[in-house]
């Protein structure tokens, strides 16, 4: 029966747990402190794994190690006059720096805005003057350089710290080596409480300009702690971190609830290497968005079309069995003979598929997209439990997820411990709890749209079954890509339109691995500009070639690039004939019926993601 509040909590997983060690939230209220207990109960366990591209081999840093770096930085941050409430930033990849900076920072009761190294100049440099940013950390000096491609492009910044040992040639910014203190004292203490702001981390908004949301000392505590409640980690667990830092989902599960329960993280080379480091750092638990199974489930698929039928035949055997054996185990099924084959079945076909991501992963938790059931039913069966999750940035993130005990793949969960979930108008979940937000940075207009009555809205159609919530659709049509970034794609359409080319557009891209678009040109316009480059036009009215693809493409990047850097259009199909009432693709008041559109130019579609498979729940 369909409920309007969700009021069914998981299964309490630090109940039972005599073999965890983790840290409570009135043992550690802020994170710094959050720090300082792991270090004094943990100091010389391994906590980061990280590769050093110099020696060219993995090396191990104990949580007192740690703790000297941490106290270098403080050292050198005070030193350069930076006070508590400051705001510092960091563009750097997923490495020992990270952490060593941003609990350096915290320690000292200044503001950690994290930046996407991928992102586009124009917008990193709009995060730092919307931030207020003093300082930042960056790894390599051409890092820096891309950014700073103008005298008084980021006049704010007032030192830049660069990672790498290298000769900047400039005061402003420094290298690490000539910059840190050779010895260091104390960590700094008490000098953050619990309310005050720790971070500001920048989401996409619906305006093209990212949004810096407000989170808390406590809202980050409470969410890692409700996350632990879900789901165990525990010391003994290694994760592989390779998600940015920077995006929330990996900041809070991947960083902050494994300094919490203690166990230790390894930072992978780069995502083109994740294979490679699987094998190498052979993790227990993957922080993940759904893609990277969905690309295995690619590879596992073709590799069996090719192979002997034997082979299929026993995959299938053993996801439809271990299939059965999930469901019994979960409670949801009666137990089946063909069960009594798992061990056989286990041996032959699930351990090589673990096998080939370490052979010690059992859990992934996935977030920032989907997950869909082809792909569920294909891990889960063979021994990885993958456990779909569900949050905003503005709720630090995570609101709610499915548990080792109780998972049902098909929704996104119950609420963490301490999140009320409810149903308000228009179906449009809600949301209340420590882990809520502080509001925008510099924006309450924005603010103040987002909250309901005192709840925030998520801006997600859901409906809740026993305490299980499901999305069901969006109350404004946002795109979220195979790595769990959205976008909004009437504000970019809005900005093609700008274009007088352009009389009408759609941004594709649900689920995918990039944007595309489908526009109809002004038919007299584009005569005459195809008439001056010599396109001949197709004789259907779909403008193909390579050639128009192009043309249309870098008409459309001038239009689109005040949008963040993930948030690029690489295919587009054009049109000569108009989207219209009369063929049913467009409504009396102009607004596009899309799923009308994708259906009409359902093959345009397949061309410009030929080899991307779309995942769809059964």
């Amino acid at each position: 029966m369909s409920q309007r509040e969700a009021t069914i909590y998981p299964y309490d997983a630090l109940a039972a747990g005599d073999d965890l060690d983790v840290i409570s939230m009135l043992e550690a209220p802020t994170l710094d402190r959050l720090f300082r207990e792991r270090v004094s109960r943990s100091a010389d366990r391994v906590a980061y794994t990280d590769y050093d591209f110099d020696a060219g081999r993995w090396r191990d840093y104990t949580w007192r190690q740690m703790a000297v770096e941490v106290a270098r930085w403080q050292t050198a941050l005070a030193a350069a006059g930076l006070r508590k409430g400051d705001h510092v930033g960091i563009r750097l990849r997923n490495c020992r720096h990270w952490v060593i900076f941003d609990q350096a920072a915290l320690g000292l009761g200044l503001v950690v805005v994290p930046l996407y190294i991928n992102d586009r100049a124009d917008n990193a440099n709009y995060v730092l003057d919307h931030a207020g940013v003093k300082l930042l950390l960056v790894g390599t000096l051409a890092e820096w350089q891309e950014l700073d491609i103008a005298p008084g492009e980021t006049p704010g910044v007032e030192k830049v710290i660069v990672v790498e040992d290298c000769d900047t040639g400039s005061n402003r910014v420094v290298s690490t080596p000539g910059w840190l203190p050779e010895n260091s004292g104390e960590l700094a203490r008490d000098l953050s409480e619990p309310e005050e702001l720790a971070s500001i981390v920048y989401t996409s908004g619906t305006t093209g300009r990212p949004k810096g949301v407000m989170l808390s000392h406590t809202n980050l505590i409470s969410n890692s702690y409700a996350g632990l409640r879900s789901i165990v980690v525990a010391p003994d667990d290694v994760l592989l971190s390779f998600l940015p830092l920077s995006h929330a989902l990996e900041r809070t599960v991947g960083y902050y609830a494994p300094l919490m329960a203690g166990a230790r993280v390894a930072f992978t080379r780069s995502i083109q290497d994740l294979a490679e480091d699987m094998m190498d750092i052979r993790p227990t638990v993957l922080i993940t968005v759904p893609r990277i199974f969905e690309r295995i489930f690619s590879e596992l698929n073709a590799k069996l079309e090719q192979g002997p039928a034997i082979h299929r035949i026993l995959f299938d055997m053993a996801t439809r069995i271990g299939w059965d054996r999930f469901q019994w185990r979960q409670g949801r099924g009666n137990w089946k003979p063909g069960i009594i084959l798992w061990p056989l079945l286990d041996r032959l076909v699930a351990k090589q598929l673990r096998d080939r991501l370490g052979g010690r992963l059992t859990l992934a938790v996935v977030g920032g997209a989907p997950l869909s059931m082809a792909i569920a039913k294909t891990f889960i069966p063979l021994g990885i439990d993958l456990l779909q999750g569900y949050g905003l940035t503005e709720c630090s993130p995570i609101l709610c997820t499915n548990t080792l005990r109780q998972n049902r793949p098909e929704t996104i969960g119950l609420p963490l411990h301490g999140v009320r979930l409810r149903i308000g108008e228009h179906d449009e979940l809600l949301a209340r709890g420590p882990n809520i937000m502080m509001g925008y940075w510099r924006n309450a207009e924005a603010t103040s749209n987002t909250f309901v009555d005192g709840w925030l809205a998520t801006g997600d159609q859901a409906r809740i079954d026993g305490g299980f919530i499901s999305l069901t659709g969006r109350i404004k049509d946002i795109l979220v890509l195979a790595n769990g970034e959205k976008v909004p794609p009437a504000d970019m359409e809005s900005a093609i339109a700008e274009d007088a080319l352009f009389e009408q557009s759609m941004v594709i891209g649900e689920q995918m691995p990039y944007l595309s678009a489908l526009v109809v040109l002004n038919k007299q316009m584009w005569t005459s500009i195809s008439g001056k480059l010599k396109i001949a036009d197709d004789d259907d009215g779909v403008l193909q070639s390579d050639e128009v693809e192009q043309f249309l493409l870098e008409r459309i990047r001038k239009r689109i690039r005040e949008f963040p850097g993930y948030a690029r259009i690489r295919h587009v199909t054009a049109t000569l004939d108009p989207w219209t009432v009369e063929n049913d693709l467009i409504t009396p008041t102009l607004k596009l019926k899309r799923s009308n559109i994708r259906a009409h130019h359902e093959a345009d579609i397949n061309r410009m993601y030929e080899g991307h498979d779309t995942f769809r729940n059964d």
